[in-house]
């Protein structure tokens, strides 16, 4: 039975890149030198800290890693903003959670939306994946091109389609 997996996986080299190419413009930029910023990829934890002394200037730092996302293919949903700076001491502090996998809320709107779309085709939920399972090869790719159309707000891949 033909079927494929809906996954969200990260590129940590292009993350990696992304960072390091943010670390050289940070060292550039005249309107951040005096204050105290830095930038780490923490690749255990799939996190970035950000440290800088003003709140503006975290910001300044933020903008930074979204271009740099954007210039090396990522996308941006790729990263949790959600969380606020926190003070510590004469720093604020962010930390940007990388996202990987498919929360089980999303992957329950995406098997809602396979079933509104296509009744033929069956969805189920597999760890931190959704596989969609269907007895055409037609109705699977098209369901793939209605899902790439969709934001889910986390970026889709689709591996292992197998006729």
């Amino acid at each position: 039975m033909p079927s494929f997996d809906i996954v969200n996986k990260m590129d940590l080299q292009k993350i990696d890149n992304a960072v390091n190419t943010a670390k050289k413009e940070l060292l550039n930029r005249y309107d951040l030198k005096d204050d105290m910023c830095s930038i780490e990829l923490d690749k255990k934890g799939n996190l970035i800290k950000l440290e800088a002394r003003q709140e503006m200037a975290l910001q300044t730092l933020i903008d930074i890693i979204l271009g740099k996302f954007s210039k090396q293919q990522l996308d941006v949903r790729l990263l949790d903003l959600s969380t606020e700076p926190r003070p510590s001491g004469r720093l604020m502090l962010q930390d940007m959670k990388i996202k990987e996998g498919i929360e089980k809320e999303v992957a329950k709107k995406i098997t809602n939306y396979i079933k509104g779309k296509n009744p033929k085709l069956q969805a189920a939920i597999n760890d931190d994946q959704v596989r969609v399972n269907g007895k055409n090869i037609d109705d699977l790719q098209e369901m793939i091109a209605h899902l790439r159309g969709e934001d889910f707000d986390v970026p889709l891949q689709f591996e292992n389609f197998r006729s």
